[in-house]
């Protein structure tokens, strides 16, 4: 069973609900996908890419805090709680950063979040400087495809990281 049909989870409520639910769903699996693994397993790269099981977390921390801090709150990129701009910086992880530290630093991004969304109706719109006008709504939909996207990156590379048998 998948974790879509776990129960205990609402299938049926509020619009607001089912989206909230749904995000909290893919970012719990997110952080479950990359959980016992090493330090050194964290960082293992197996694509050309700079993604590695670590680096989603980082990313996905960035990620949260650009649509919900940045965009829906307006705060400047300077005064965020962390990295808040995209691209490849986005998933750089300092040598001294812990898998735990940068579970920890992306749980408070998710929690400051929901914190944000709560003082906004679905309705309620900001400013994207790339895409213009955007909605609470939709940034919860590309909230759930980015880090639901994510998280399946993270499960392969764990389950290849954990198969090999390496770290």
């Amino acid at each position: 069973m998948t974790a879509a049909l776990n129960p205990g989870r609402p299938f049926t409520g509020s619009e607001r609900q089912l989206l909230e639910d749904t995000l909290q769903l893919h970012r719990d699996e997110l952080v479950t996908a990359v959980e016992g693994l090493s330090e050194q397993q964290a960082r293992q790269r197996l694509v050309p890419s700079l993604t590695t099981p670590i680096s989603l977390i980082k990313h996905c921390a960035a990620a949260e805090r650009i649509w919900f801090q940045r965009t829906l709150a307006g705060i400047p990129v300077d005064e965020c709680d962390g990295h808040a701009v995209g691209g490849d910086g986005s998933f750089h992880v300092d040598p001294h950063d812990t898998l735990h530290d940068v579970i920890a630093e992306y749980t408070a991004a998710c929690v400051r979040s929901d914190a944000i969304a709560a003082e906004h109706s679905l309705d309620d719109t900001a400013e994207h400087p790339l895409v213009g006008e955007v909605s609470l709504r939709f940034i919860y939909l590309g909230m759930i495809g980015e880090i639901s996207r994510h998280a399946g990156h993270a499960d392969i590379l764990a389950e290849q990281i954990r198969a090999s048998g390496t770290g």
